[in-house]
């Protein structure tokens, strides 16, 4: 199942290229859900309402994807969790301006760990990316997202998938310059995620994901996530060492 939200916060199922409304569901989970609970509320429920949602979808008229402005797909992110240097490629492609720029990292991801960028940088692809310092490069980064479905910590590499909602495309935006990692990656809109979620059933194997990015129609960036240093569970397992991840958070899993 894709879904997708939309529009002024609304909820939608993708089948095809047609958007089915089943706001009223999002409404009915976010309206049980108490306001202190540190998730997202659809994410959350996802397990216990597919059948419903799909159902609904199948009742609802499409509307066509390209009409609707699509937001992110994970509306309330507790946390945005992301791996650096996790492609071989890129720790090659960077080592000359870490070096110029004496850098403290060591382009290793087991020693350097992982980083936050903060939730109010998300944003979904019809938003846009305000580009905060034009007179300095600022660098796309595609990326695999992880959506965690339920709240777990410590776990290990064998249960990793057991919670993961599904998986979506991202865009870790970057500014360069000797700033913090996280400072440098977390103004408005530089975490772009979506056009949707794909539910983890639809991505039976998450280490071979083929990935190509596009400019103006050029290809910038192509890889696959066989290529990841540290594939998803391990980074399910490496991230839950230091955190609890809940449902929503979101793990982009590395730049080719």
């Amino acid at each position: 199942m894709r879904i997708c939200r939309y529009g002024d916060d609304r909820l939608g199922v993708v089948i095809g290229d047609k958007i089915h409304d089943v706001t009223d569901i999002q409404t009915e989970i976010r309206a049980q859900t108490p306001y202190v609970t540190i998730c997202d509320a659809v994410i959350a429920a996802l397990p216990q309402y597919t059948g419903r949602l799909l159902e609904a979808a199948k009742k609802a008229p499409g509307i066509d994807v390209a009409s609707v402005k699509l937001l992110s797909p994970v509306a309330r992110v507790p946390k945005i969790v992301a791996a650096p240097t996790n492609y071989q490629d890129h720790i090659i492609e960077m080592e000359a301006a870490r070096q110029a720029g004496g850098s403290k990292h060591t382009a290793k991801i087991g020693t350097d760990g992982l980083f936050l960028k903060a939730p109010t940088s998300l944003v979904g692809p019809s938003e846009g990316v305000p580009v905060r310092f034009p007179e300095r490069r600022t660098d796309h980064e595609l990326e695999l997202v992880v959506v965690i479905g339920k709240q777990c910590t410590n776990v290990t590499q064998a249960d990793a998938l057991n919670y993961v909602a599904g998986y979506s495309l991202g865009l870790d935006m970057t500014i360069r310059g000797p700033e913090d990692r996280s400072f440098r990656k977390s103004p408005d809109g530089y975490a772009v995620l979506g056009p949707w979620m794909v539910t983890a059933d639809e991505v039976p194997d998450p280490t071979d994901v083929p990935l190509e990015l596009k400019v103006n129609g050029e290809t910038r960036q192509k890889t696959n996530t066989a290529y990841l240093i540290y594939n998803v569970v391990r980074l399910i397992e490496f991230a839950t060492s230091f955190y609890t991840l809940y449902p929503g958070d979101v793990i982009y899993t590395g730049t080719c």
